[in-house]
């Protein structure tokens, strides 16, 4: 595999390079002749193979953070005079191929930068004293650091190497000023406030809240549309942590999927947390998702459960949004994404374009894919599209009654299958808009 490195001979691979051998290149009881190989493998070549293979092991741990190059023949000399000690033998002459990395760097110490860094007073011949100390060669002003210390890689650790040896614990703690007294008021964003209100509304509804993480592999994001280059990680923990979400939905069918592989078949989960279609700020944005899995509640004597449905969902989508300021008259259209249940979804809208949330059945393919048991039924709120209220005003307008008694009218109708409910719902209240306030 390209950017994989491999010993191998005229038979094949030997070893994987910095993280496994193989069973031709072991020992064994008849073992005779021992071939001893010391060698620097790159860093990011060992981490790379490591994760797409899942190997862990000693040798990829060490060579994965870097190892001292210089230290390569010495090595050999070393692991060479322990054999000839313990088993006796003969060593042949050494082989080198190539040449030693030059990794060799140097930086400025400023020893004031301490004081403005840190903030510890360390004199300036204590600070010479202690990176000499720490095998850093000093020539002038420049530091020249030790081949094994591939950690360090600018000014700030020259700083860092300093102040942890004269230890960190002489800090003197000292409160930020102030610019008023007392203790401030905490300001919060609306956003901020829309957070806390759904997270307080979800759990009063019965939702347990969930934390996942934003990475999830490439299948999954492929299957909420994502899964792209534009949200792919240049360094990713493990290859199950790839691409950043696209939608909350796949974490939680993930933390369902955990929770009934453990014996919990109904459940109640939500998360309030950032979901990513590009590399951009603009490109983020916030949503609150919920997703019941299974039955409405326990079996017991005083009742019988049923199995979620989409009206489970819609309820709750519906006290999330009243609970963050959203209008009570909207649109629910049916063309949703295609992870939702065909005609057993909903988008709740503000007009054409402006989306305030969706919610539906998963669909069964979109749980099979994720391994998940039915039933299922979601929700996705983006708060940041419910419209901002009005400031109130200082007078409240007087209060206007009717002179006419409230009327409540049921109707029926019979009308083509594929005729939507809102369709009928907007002819209703356009009949006589000032006499008809609400429509069912």
């Amino acid at each position: 595999v390209e950017g994989m490195t491999a010993i191998s001979d005229a038979n094949g691979v030997e070893s994987l390079a910095g993280i496994m051998g193989g069973e031709h290149s072991g020992c064994t009881d008849e073992t005779t002749n021992v071939f001893i190989e010391a060698a620097f493998f790159d860093p990011v070549c060992t981490a790379y193979t490591g994760r797409a293979l899942k190997i862990h092991s000693d040798a990829r741990y060490r060579f994965e953070r870097g190892i001292d190059p210089a230290w390569t023949p010495i090595g050999l000399d070393h692991a060479t005079q322990m054999i000839l000690d313990l088993c006796g033998g003969e060593a042949s002459d050494v082989v080198i191929a190539g040449a030693i990395p030059d990794h060799s760097r140097a930086y400025r110490l400023d020893t004031d930068r301490v004081q403005s860094l840190v903030g510890m007073e360390i004199p300036a011949e204590e600070q010479r004293k202690t990176l000499t100390a720490l095998g850093f060669e000093l020539d002038g002003d420049m530091a020249h650091v030790p081949s094994w210390r591939p950690d360090v890689l600018g000014e700030a650790d020259l700083v860092e190497e300093v102040a942890r040896i004269a230890s960190l614990t002489k800090l003197q703690g000292k409160p930020l000023p102030r610019t008023t007294t007392g203790v401030p008021k905490a300001i919060l964003t609306p956003m901020q406030k829309r957070e806390q209100i759904a997270r307080r509304t979800m759990a009063s509804l019965g939702y347990n809240e969930c934390v996942t993480y934003s990475f999830i592999d490439r299948k999954s994001a492929e299957l909420f549309g994502g899964g792209d280059d534009a949200t792919m990680l240049e360094n990713p923990i493990s290859s199950d942590m790839s691409h950043m979400r696209p939608d909350l939905l796949a974490g939680l069918l993930q933390a369902a999927k955990r929770n009934q592989a453990r014996g919990f078949s109904d459940m109640a989960l939500f998360e309030v947390g950032p979901a990513f279609h590009g590399g951009e700020p603009e490109e983020q944005n916030l949503q609150v998702a919920g997703l019941l899995v299974g039955r409405t509640g326990p079996k017991d004597l005083h009742g019988s459960s049923r199995s979620v449905d989409l009206f489970d969902a819609k309820a709750d989508v519906e006290a999330v949004l009243a609970a963050l300021g959203a209008p009570a008259k909207v649109q629910i259209l049916r063309d949703g994404a295609n992870w939702w249940h065909p005609g057993r979804h909903g988008r709740i809208c503000l007009g054409p374009k402006k989306m305030l949330g969706v919610f539906g059945e998963v669909h069964p393919k979109t749980l099979a894919e994720m391994d998940v048991k039915g039933p299922a039924v979601a929700f996705t709120i983006w708060p940041a599209e419910i419209p901002m209220p009005r400031n109130a005003s200082a007078t409240r307008p007087a209060l206007h009654l009717n002179d006419l008694q409230a009327v409540e009218r049921d109707f029926a109708f019979v009308v083509d299958a594929n005729v939507e409910a809102l369709t009928l719902v907007n002819a209703a209240a356009g009949a006589d808009k000032a006499l008809i306030e609400n429509v069912h």
